[in-house]
């Protein structure tokens, strides 16, 4: 019976446009707003159906996942995320295939986050093997794709002076602006008491 459940729960995401019966009638005595929701956040969380009532108003009313709450997830899962390894090119369909009702659009999200971090350029600058999601090792990083990563984090390090420089100069012009009216001030007391 549970390989039952399993397959179940594994097949509810990949059919998302149409709720199981089991799912039609808890999904419409959460909430009244939750009926007009795609069926594909009703589907987000196979478990739900698997577990009974008690944990179908929590699913009902979660919302799809946001891409930092997927990262998290997959950095929990995947020992590529977790150690911040290169990706393998293709990873978008590894996680597809192992991961059932996944998002497209916020897994992209969440891997531009993760490729975009610090951590993960600094990784992929001075990388030689790319890896899959369980951190077995294939094809080599080209020398583009490492020179891409240093660039990005030169224009980071770059952005980032700027940034300090200019909070440098707001700051300055600020404390003059203040002596300034300080010294307007002291001028003002000095000549209305004469």
């Amino acid at each position: 019976m549970k390989s039952m459940n399993t397959i179940s729960s594994a097949a509810e995401p990949v059919d998302a446009t149409t709720p199981s019966p089991a799912e039609t009638p808890n999904t419409e005595t959460t909430t009244p707003d939750t009926a007009a929701q795609p069926a594909a956040d009703a589907g987000a969380t196979p478990a739900a159906g698997a577990q009974g009532e008690a944990s179908a108003p929590a699913a009902a009313n979660a919302p799809a996942p946001s891409a930092r709450a997927l990262l998290k997830q997959l950095q929990q899962q995947f020992p590529a995320f977790r150690d911040c390894l290169p990706l393998a090119i293709g990873i978008d369909k590894q996680l597809l295939a192992r991961v059932p009702g996944l998002d497209r659009k916020t897994m992209r999200a969440a891997l531009g986050i993760h490729t975009g971090s610090m951590r993960y350029l600094r990784s992929m600058e001075k990388a030689t093997v790319r890896y899959d999601l369980d951190g077995v090792a294939g094809a080599e990083v080209t020398d583009t794709h490492r020179l891409h990563a240093k660039e990005q984090l030169q224009q980071r390090f770059k952005k980032e002076a700027d940034r300090k420089k200019l909070e440098k100069a707001a700051a300055a012009e600020a404390e003059a602006a203040r002596l300034r009216q300080e010294k307007l001030q002291q001028l003002a007391s000095k000549f209305s008491r004469g």
